[in-house]
């Protein structure tokens, strides 16, 4: 059996990780975010801001584990498998760093392909920033606009997810899932 894979994308601070945390309340198999990790492992290393510090680094490592992820939730036993953001985030991240990356990172969004793409707007109200995320809410809506330039350049389908409560959320993209 081949799961459907949902990938909940948008910019930082939009309430993916909330969603998927309801997601999993609701006994839902959920992949969560994994470039925290990456993060916290280069701080490890001493490195405090991998991203800002390496970038391309940063982003083979990510895309390594977003491929994985994506394997692990393409032979999941569940029929449905959501994942806080996809392999594309990876090279739309580094558009907006106005990085280069190898021609690998494209051939794996060719790869990879997702069943549906759900997308989390700015929103202001519950931006908050972290350890973890140094955008600010300006950064946030110019990323937001480049995960839709990047995932649309891979011709996906973009559902996005009206401001709601957590709850009113996950029941939207519940209801609207194909």
């Amino acid at each position: 059996m081949s799961s459907k894979k949902i990938v909940i994308t948008g910019g930082p601070g939009t309430g993916k990780t909330s969603l998927i945390n309801e997601l999993i309340k609701r006994n839902y198999i959920c992949l969560e975010e994994i470039s925290r990790q990456v993060i916290l492992d280069a701080r490890k290393d001493g490195i405090e801001q991998l991203f800002l510090t390496n970038p391309l680094l940063f982003s083979e490592r990510l895309l390594k584990r977003r491929i994985e992820q994506y394997y692990e939730a393409k032979i999941a036993e569940s029929s449905l498998v959501f994942i806080d953001r996809g392999v594309p985030d990876v090279l739309a991240y580094m558009d907006y760093a106005e990085e280069n990356y190898p021609k690998t990172f494209e051939k794996a969004c060719h790869t990879c392909r997702y069943d549906q793409v759900y997308v989390l707007a700015p929103w202001q109200d519950i931006f908050i920033s972290d350890n973890e995320r140094y955008e600010n809410f300006d950064q946030a809506i110019k990323i937001h606009d480049q995960l839709l330039n990047t995932y649309n350049k891979y011709d996906y389908n973009l559902i996005d997810i009206p401001f709601d409560t957590i709850e009113n959320r996950v029941d939207f993209l519940l209801d609207t899932l194909i």
